[in-house]
């Protein structure tokens, strides 16, 4: 089969780009021809785009207008459906580089759209407002009511939330990564038919855990990830558990304060910050680790981060929220806390910082939950079966 994956980044550097690729490559191995469409916008760090095709995109102050409406989008796209002529188009992360002009495109080939962040329902693509509490109303001019948008980017972004309700119908099926996700969107207008999980790599299970007891964090280090509770809970663990360390894997635009926050705290001696690093240097780094922490403000989509950790065997604390209650199972293959709750973390590291059998006992059953349900064989097949369904005649249709 013939198959075009959509995507706005194409960097392997975070979730939705590095999940389209994964499934890029499987579908390969499956002696499919899959190819990745992606602009050349490198949000977070400057690594080399590795799509299949490419068309302009910019991490600039332009692209609140390459966003709304990326002409160079529609005429690279309309350039490779016509040489290529792929049997499914499948869109995943969009809205942040492909404009809605892009679905003009799609009348006339069966296409599915994976919805895997907010972009559909909020122009952030968060939906938090700039308190860090989550935004309970839907898009509109309470956006720059609440100072989510300054008037220069209210218009255009809310022009192209317009131009996509207008236009979405053109997917033949829309589906979506967890039943929270899947909820909220239905909330707002916008109804995946199906959840289909996504899936990370699978790996070997890491060493036995030695000291010191260290606590790891991975992602990108803004506001909605949390990393800064984390940083005030670690700092009361150490009055308890002297020797224990933390390392925040990463880079973003609150690098600076955190650094900042970590001085002021005087914890700077327990504390890493590696920056941004590759997958294989990050598991090496991570195989050390007590327990992962996911202290996400935000109502994360799924938490392919979360699943990463459960993989290698780690054990999870993670928020309360979004996918990542869907996850995790209190007690059995993590801990959850609220978001946002310096003292309940507090509470929950000492738990397993001071207790190697415990940490031992949740990563145990993490990584066998992971191994059952996040299986990139299993995704796989339910990917392929939908792409069947797009491609078969329909009631009243004649094959051939």
């Amino acid at each position: 089969m013939k198959i075009l994956l959509v995507n706005d980044v194409g960097q392997a550097t975070y979730g939705a780009p590095s999940g389209t690729l994964r499934l890029r490559d499987g579908l390969r191995q499956r002696g499919h021809d899959a190819r990745m469409f992606a602009t050349t916008a490198r949000p977070f760090v400057k690594r080399d785009v590795i799509a299949d095709y490419q068309c302009f995109g910019t991490a600039s102050r332009l692209q609140t207008l390459v966003q709304t409406a990326n002409p160079w989008a529609f005429w690279r796209l309309r350039r490779v459906l016509k040489e290529f002529q792929p049997e499914v188009v499948h869109v995943v992360m969009f809205l942040t580089q492909l404009s809605p002009l892009i679905l003009l495109l799609l009348k006339n080939v069966p296409s599915l759209h994976d919805i895997v962040v907010w972009r559909p329902i909020c122009p952030m693509g968060t939906k938090m407002l700039p308190d860090g509490t989550t935004c309970p109303v839907t898009a509109g001019i309470e956006c720059y009511r609440n100072r989510c948008l300054p008037l220069h980017s209210f218009l255009p972004q809310m022009s192209e939330l317009w131009f996509y309700r207008r236009w979405r119908k053109v997917f033949d099926l829309t589906i979506t990564i967890s039943h929270a996700m899947r909820s909220r969107l239905m909330r707002e207008g916008v109804e995946p038919q199906q959840v289909v999980l996504r899936t990370v790599a699978t790996r070997p299970s890491r060493p036995a855990l030695s000291s010191p007891p260290t606590v790891a964090f991975a992602g990108r280090l803004v506001l909605e990830k949390g990393a800064d509770v984390l940083v005030q809970a670690f700092a009361k663990v150490l009055a308890r558990i002297p020797d224990a360390q933390l390392v925040l894997a990463g880079d973003g635009p609150e690098r600076g304060y955190l650094r900042k926050m970590i001085a002021d705290l005087g914890i700077a001696p327990h504390v890493t910050m590696t920056g941004h690093l590759s997958r294989p240097e990050m598991e090496r780094l991570f195989d050390t680790a007590w327990v992962q922490v996911v202290p996400s403000r935000w109502e994360e989509p799924s938490g392919d981060v979360a699943v990463e950790g459960m993989m290698r065997g780690t054990a999870l604390v993670a928020s309360a929220s979004g996918g990542l209650a869907e996850i995790v199972q209190e007690g059995r293959t993590g801990r959850l806390v609220p978001p946002g709750d310096v003292d309940a973390l507090e509470a929950v590291l000492l738990q397993v910082l001071s207790n190697r059998e415990l940490a031992e006992d949740l990563g145990r059953a993490g990584r066998d939950f992971a191994l059952s349900v996040f299986s990139q064989e299993s995704y796989l097949d339910r990917i392929l079966q939908l792409y069947n369904q797009l491609v078969s005649p329909k009631p009243g249709e004649e094959s051939g």
